[in-house]
């Protein structure tokens, strides 16, 4: 018989009644440290004190206008989004799935609107994740996201993920973009290098095609700066954003230059929550934290600590349950395990770390941007401990 929730996640056996900072607690008491932050979604941690007031307080005023009204907050988030970044104009959606699929389109209409109408295919690579949409699970191109689900949706070419002379030879009449994660996240913490993300740029600007970040996880502070392109200096022309942008309530925005955003005019793309006054109050709360003087500068020396530290640890246990150097950038980190990466999950959550899995048999460890020296120094501990659990005989 089947739930009544429909079963489509493999979920652990834990439900949580409550939260504060990097905590979550169950019915039953059980504190467990969180190093997932929700996919990296909780980027302030549990019920952060601004956030909290800000959705209370518009609550209060006013839930929902459409966006057949001008909507105060949604216009405040998108000037303060624009001007912390190389966009010109905003998108709202509910999700990253969502962001992904406008920036999708403008590229599409980027083309048509410019002479170009066969000009449609998008190139991306492989082990990328964009979305569950029918369109995003195409763009990615990963069988197992496909499969069952019928023909795949066209216009999508996949070329090996840091591989330019590929993604060159992938070029061709009908090619409009080029999309791409700076850190491929559900891809197993692969980063793209400085060279590369140089070479797309150059490679999108000698065709005349737009360059797009999915930046969805990697956004709105996650790797130490406030979008993870700054990391390199290559500024995309349209980018997606969501997760940690609402702190964990649903938003998402596509952001886009004055020459991609300008051929998106009324009628060509809408969204009914997309951007509505309560999405966009905590969006702004968010904001608040996280451009305030020292933020980030904070943020940066956090994950210079966490990565010592789990480089320690990795040097540990390396030949045993780990292999290979710690991955990622900022608060965005993954180790690689030598056996099944659920092996070492199950093993955290017996110590009441929360982490996340990924590809190539890595797990993530994404914790909240408020995070303390002395909470990686327990997360650490209980790596360890978790580690020394699988290398016993």
């Amino acid at each position: 018989m089947i739930a009544p929730v429909m079963p489509t996640y493999a979920r652990a056996p834990m439900t949580f009644d409550k939260g504060a900072g990097l905590w979550l607690t169950t019915a039953a008491g059980e504190r467990y440290l969180d190093f997932g932050a929700g996919i990296a979604v909780t980027s302030l941690g549990h019920c952060h004190p601004h956030l909290v007031k800000a959705l209370q307080d518009q609550a209060g005023r006013l839930w929902h206008t459409s966006n057949l009204y001008h909507i105060a907050q949604q216009e405040r988030l998108a000037e303060r989004l624009c001007a912390h970044s190389f966009a010109d104009t905003v998108f709202f959606t509910n999700s990253g799935a969502e962001a992904v699929e406008c920036a999708i389109k403008i590229a599409r209409r980027y083309q048509s609107q410019n002479g170009a109408p066969g000009r449609y295919r998008i190139l991306t690579f492989e082990g990328a994740f964009h979305g569950r949409t029918l369109t995003t699970i195409a763009a990615a191109g990963q069988a197992k996201l496909l499969d069952g689900f019928g023909p795949p949706v066209d216009g999508f070419d996949h070329a090996p993920f840091g591989d330019i002379e590929a993604a060159r030879g992938a070029i061709g009449a009908q090619t409009a973009a080029i999309m791409i994660e700076p850190i491929q996240g559900e891809g197993g913490i692969r980063a793209a290098d400085d060279a590369f993300l140089a070479s797309l740029r150059a490679l999108a600007d000698e065709h005349g095609l737009l360059l797009i970040y999915d930046e969805v996880q990697t956004g709105v502070g996650r790797t130490g700066r406030l979008f993870a392109y700054e990391r390199a200096g290559i500024a995309p022309d349209v980018m997606a954003v969501a997760k940690g942008l609402g702190g964990g309530f649903p938003l998402g925005a596509c952001l886009a230059s004055e020459r991609a955003g300008r051929v998106m005019t009324p009628g060509t793309h809408g969204s009914t929550y997309g951007g509505n006054p309560l999405a966009c109050a905590v969006g702004n709360a968010v904001l608040d934290i996280v451009l305030a003087d020292g933020f980030l500068g904070q943020v940066a020396k956090r994950a210079d600590y966490l990565e010592a530290k789990l480089k320690a640890l990795g040097a540990r246990y390396n030949n045993t349950v780990l292999e290979g150097g710690v991955r990622g950038a900022g608060l965005m980190r993954g180790l690689r395990c030598r056996g099944p990466v659920a092996e070492l999950i199950a093993a955290l959550y017996d110590q009441r770390l929360l982490a996340v899995p990924a590809g190539e048999n890595v797990v993530r460890l994404m914790p909240p941007l408020i995070v303390e020296e002395a909470e990686i120094d327990e997360a650490i501990a209980r790596l360890d401990a978790a580690c020394a659990t699988l290398s016993s005989p």
